[in-house]
């Protein structure tokens, strides 16, 4: 009787599921059923997004830069990378950068596990590490903001050119009005490396050496067609797209309030009491944290 055969290496499984000559990109419009939709708008009226300012206003901005307003109101989930703390830029910038936030309403972690398990299963093995979830969500409202200076509505729909610096495949999800995604070279001056309009409902995710590490990307602009101001309701600002991207932040960088280093502390002590104002969890990482003091 012949040996029983060894099951392939998983490298070798995948080019025989899936020989795909787009390693390290999926875009699956009509992702998101009806119910699940529903739901999500449903859980989005109950945010109250704030604006953050660029660097802490406690302390002179950086040598050379100016304080600012963020362009667009912001939410997270999982974990809050306050602007003024510095963004979470592995392997240095990862001390004090990410702040333990509210955790996926049940609709977001259906849809997250799915995503993740599609991912593990079609994907290059190299291309997802060790450990790898989706564990932090970046809530984007694209619109018009109110611009008190002049009273005039000004367009916010936009993102520029960057690289997601947490490890492993990013996912997005898309609601309202499509927007127009571009990957492109460092330093190119030539055509994108890929264009993709982002429809109300899609899936995206990238990543691997190509799309996430080689590439950078960019919200070119997002449509107005069909005259949407989506929730939540937000003072000086109408919302036309919502999108959810999905990161992967390993926990030992994912810091409570009440550990945060006593200077970091201070410098999103108000972002917290102010969304605290609106959240039973950032109530309690508030009323931690003096208790700590």
């Amino acid at each position: 009787m012949p040996p029983p055969r060894r099951p392939p290496p998983a490298a070798v499984r995948w080019r025989a599921r899936r020989p795909a000559p787009d390693r390290g990109y999926l875009y699956v419009p009509d992702h998101l059923r009806p119910a699940d939709r529903a739901e999500l708008l449903a859980w989005l009226a109950t945010l109250r997004p704030i604006w953050e300012q660029r660097y802490s206003t406690l302390r002179p901005p950086p040598p050379g830069r100016e304080q600012r307003t963020l362009l667009r109101p912001v939410y997270w989930l999982g974990n809050w990378q306050f602007a003024c703390l510095g963004y979470y830029m592995p392997p240095h910038g990862t001390r004090d950068r990410c702040v333990a936030a509210e955790p996926f309403p049940p609709v977001l972690a259906r849809l997250v596990a799915a995503v993740e398990a599609r991912v593990r299963a079609e994907w290059h093995p190299a291309d997802v590490p060790p450990g790898w979830r989706l564990d932090t969500c970046l809530v984007n409202f694209y619109g018009e903001r109110l611009d008190p200076a002049t009273g005039k509505w000004v367009d916010a729909a936009r993102v520029g050119e960057h690289r997601d610096l947490e490890p492993g495949p990013v996912a997005s999800l898309s609601l309202g009005e499509r927007a127009l995604m571009q990957f492109v070279e460092r330093g190119a001056s030539g055509p994108p490396a890929r264009t993709q309009w982002l429809d109300d409902g899609s899936l995206q995710v990238f990543g691997g050496p190509r799309w996430k590490d080689q590439l950078l990307h960019r919200v070119q602009r997002v449509d107005d067609k069909r005259d949407l101001d989506l929730p939540p309701a937000i003072d000086g600002f109408r919302t036309r797209r919502v999108n959810f991207t999905f990161r992967h932040v390993p926990p030992a960088d994912v810091v409570p309030f009440a550990r945060l280093a006593p200077r970091a502390r201070d410098d999103v002590r108000g972002y917290v009491a102010e969304l605290a104002a609106s959240s039973a969890f950032w109530r309690a990482a508030l009323a931690e944290e003096a208790k700590a003091r």
